[in-house]
């Protein structure tokens, strides 16, 4: 019997290799992250307000909108996901909606932010946070919600992350932190430390709590970029690439229509072999479902 994707990535937490996480951001990325071995993966709401709605990720995408592409990708892979809940798309009633939301839509686990609604990518222009006792309620809506699905006997974890590092500075965010790990969320990140001290920062002041710490890295001139072996060292338990693959996605997407359009073809070097292609997409796999159910010839 297949254990619960919830429960599969408490074991992967828990483990003691550090988990890597892409960010995908539909069905496609998601099976392709799957078959490439990752273990998890985190659909960020950066990379579906890009490449569902063609907009930045600056509150724009509706809870609807996210639920939906959730359920899309979790059909498609046996591996958890863990869903972009953002601020929750609005009050603390909001916030227990989105958590059962993307419950039902197969996430293993929520992210719930302390930004302003509404909300905008934590390296944009004017990140806001709401005040610690908002922020508080607001993580306690989704905790709230989070035990009364499991007292139903479902299951879903959830992530307390705060952008207060970039908004109000640092003893901010670690004080933020500490106090989602005693509120009782499953894992904690701060969004954007500076550099590795800041990081070894947030460890020492979650030492002792249990609670597993995340972090998220950018590829963005001036910003501290990890290896998964050097994040390990620090102390952390998960490690999330958030926007690579929209990143690399979009240059393949640029370069090949540049070509195209100067009369060119992006040729057997930029493109995979027609067969993978097929597969890929899961041809091969429909194929040998319609085999069992080939009629029978008499005689």
């Amino acid at each position: 019997m297949r254990k619960p994707s919830a429960a599969t990535l408490r074991d992967l937490l828990a483990a003691p290799e550090i988990l890597v996480i892409p960010g995908i951001y539909d069905a496609l990325s998601a099976r392709m992250a799957e078959r490439a071995g990752f273990r998890c993966a985190f659909m960020s709401g950066y990379a579906v307000s890009a490449t569902k709605l063609g907009l930045p990720d600056a509150g724009l995408i509706s809870y609807r909108e996210m639920a939906e592409t959730g359920r899309d990708i979790t059909a498609s892979v046996a591996i958890p996901v863990i869903g972009d809940g953002d601020t929750g798309f609005g009050n603390p009633v909001n916030v227990r909606r989105t958590v059962r939301g993307y419950h039902q839509a197969g996430f293993a686990c929520a992210m719930i932010e302390d930004q302003v609604f509404p909300k905008r990518c934590g390296y944009a222009q004017g990140v806001a946070v709401v005040d610690r006792a908002e922020a508080q309620l607001r993580l306690k809506a989704a905790l709230d919600e989070r035990d009364a699905i499991r007292a139903e006997g479902g299951d879903i974890l959830v992530i307390g992350r705060t952008d207060s590092r970039v908004a109000e500075g640092l003893e901010e965010a670690l004080w933020r932190a500490e106090c989602f790990a005693a509120m009782g969320a499953d894992l904690v990140y701060f969004e954007g430390p500076a550099d590795t001290a800041e990081m070894e920062a947030l460890q020492r002041r979650m030492r002792g709590t249990g609670v597993p710490t995340m972090l998220a890295q950018l590829e963005k001139p001036g910003r501290p970029f990890l290896t998964p072996a050097q994040a390990q060292s620090i102390g952390y338990d998960a490690l999330l690439l958030g926007v690579t693959l929209l990143n690399a996605t979009i240059r393949a997407l640029r370069d090949a229509l540049a070509l195209m359009a100067s009369g060119a073809h992006p040729g057997a070097d930029r493109l995979v072999p027609f067969e993978e292609l097929y597969d890929t997409v899961g041809f091969n796999d429909y194929y040998a479902t319609e085999a069992l159910y080939v009629p029978k010839t008499e005689g």
